[in-house]
Formats: C-alpha cells, structure tokens, sequence
C-alpha cells in the first residue's frame, strides 16, 4: 500500500517525524495512517504518544480527518510484546493514558472517519469506536479476544463499545471470543458503511470530503454536544440541546447557508439513488 493516497500530500515538520504514523493531508481533509504493517497495526506505547501528538498539531486548516491503517489490517490490537509486568498502580496509569488518547479522538474538534479492513480487533476496535464515522471493507472483522488472553480492556471500550453493540454482544465477544464480519458490525453498529474489498479509504476519504464542507460550528457541536447529551438525564440534555441549537443557528455560516436554502440556492434532501 502506498504511504500516501492521490492527491494527498505528506506532512513536513513535526508531524513527519512521528515514525508510527503517515500523515498526509488534502484541502480541508487530514489522512492518519498507522503504519506498524509488520505488526499488523498492533498498538504499542510509542504509536499511541504520536496518534496524540498528530491530535495536538493538525493544522487549523484541516475540517475533517480520516484514520486508516497501513498493510492488510486495520489494527490488530495492543502490542503483547510491549506489555511488561506492571503494578497495579502502573497499570491504571497505563489504561488512563489510553483513555486520554481516545477522549481526544472522540471529542476531537473536527468529525473524524475510520477506513476499516482486516482486523479491527482488541485495542483497534476501541481506537475504531472513539471515531465518528466508520467505513468497513468487506475483509473486515471485528474481534475482543482480551478475555482469551487473562486481561480486559483498558483502553476506553467498556464505555465506548456497549453503546454501539450492546452489553450482551460484548460479553458474548470477550467471553467466548465471538468474531464478527463486516456485517454483522454493521448490524451491530461498529460501522455505518460496508463497501468491497480495497475500497474503504476512498469511501472514508469521500464523506470526510463531504463533512467538511459543513459549517464547522455545526460540525463541532455534533461530535461534542451529541455523545454527552446521550449520557445525561433527559430533561438536562434537553436543555443542553437548546443551547446549542441557539448557538449554531446564531453563527454567519449557519445564516447563510439557511438563506441560501430558502432562495432556492442550496439542495433538498432526496433519496440516495
């Protein structure tokens, strides 16, 4: 695979130092790829530091970004090679530097899209859950071998996962190590899209395109407002969602865009083809 899509452009600077990954970008779209193929993937320390690091340093200009890995897997999981013996009060200091990785990706300040093909498995499903958008290839499968293994998960998936499969599903998974297709995951929710074989970047790459060419305000208050109302009371995420109804509809970009609507500038909503 190459290490840039067409008409992306790699990072200079910082960014292109952070040997974990391939950042590239495209107009107002942001391309990470993590790029451990010999490893399929396999998260180790280092990678995670940089995926937060990229988080940090994308440039203002970017609107949308889209997250795929390199070689025939999308990500196999936590690197056991890089798992040492740790106390327990490591370990929890391990699994909260995790948590702070995938909180940034989840309330990152613009939508990000995951491209999914080959394994998207232990620590990969919870770096794919803390996206926004999932697109999965037909070679997809989705896996949490961690109760094979004598661990759990530590990277955010407990919260995250059961919100888009359901507790009894992930029980199911970790418990007898359960494996699921392309789309049975999206049945289930871990993706939103199937496409053929290959085709899950330029599909990913597709929407981010589209994503962001929405007002960023309305982007931005869809990926931070949605998830958190979902966990309030109702009467309080109510309130929540007033709030920021008032907030984007009061924005320029919202104005016009609005205006443009009811001049006849803008498109109704049809049925995809």
């Amino acid at each position: 695979m190459s290490t840039t899509t067409p008409e992306f452009t790699p990072a200079d600077g910082l960014l292109a130092q952070l040997n974990e990954l391939q950042i590239s970008f495209s107009g107002a779209v942001a391309h990470i790829r993590l790029s451990r193929p010999a490893k399929r993937n396999a998260i180790n320390e280092a990678l995670m530091q940089q995926l937060h690091t990229a988080l940090i340093h994308l440039p203002a200009s970017v609107q949308a970004l889209v997250i795929s890995g390199e070689g025939q897997h999308f990500c196999a999981g936590l690197d056991l090679s890089d798992l040492s013996e740790r106390t327990v009060a490591e370990g929890i200091a391990h699994s909260r530097g995790w948590h702070a990785v995938m909180d940034a990706l989840q309330y990152y300040r613009v939508p990000v899209v995951a491209a999914l093909h080959g394994a998207v498995v232990g620590g990969g499903l919870e770096l794919a859950a803390a996206t926004h958008v999932r697109v999965a290839d037909a070679t997809t499968y989705f896996g949490l071998p961690e109760g094979q293994r004598g661990i759990f998960v530590g990277g955010g998936g407990s919260a995250r996962i059961p919100r888009l499969v359901g507790v009894a599903c992930m029980s199911d998974m970790m418990l007898t190590g359960r494996v699921l297709d392309a789309e049975e995951g999206r049945e289930r929710g871990l993706a939103q899209y199937v496409v053929p074989e290959g085709e899950a970047l330029d599909k990913a790459i597709a929407l981010a395109r589209r994503i962001a060419t929405n007002a960023p305000l309305s982007n931005y208050a869809i990926v931070q407002a949605l998830p958190r109302i979902a966990d309030m009371a109702q009467s309080d995420g109510l309130f929540v969602e007033s709030l920021m109804a008032a907030i984007a509809q009061g924005d320029d970009a919202a104005k016009q865009r609005l205006a443009d609507f009811l001049q006849g500038r803008a498109a109704k909503v049809v049925k995809a083809a």
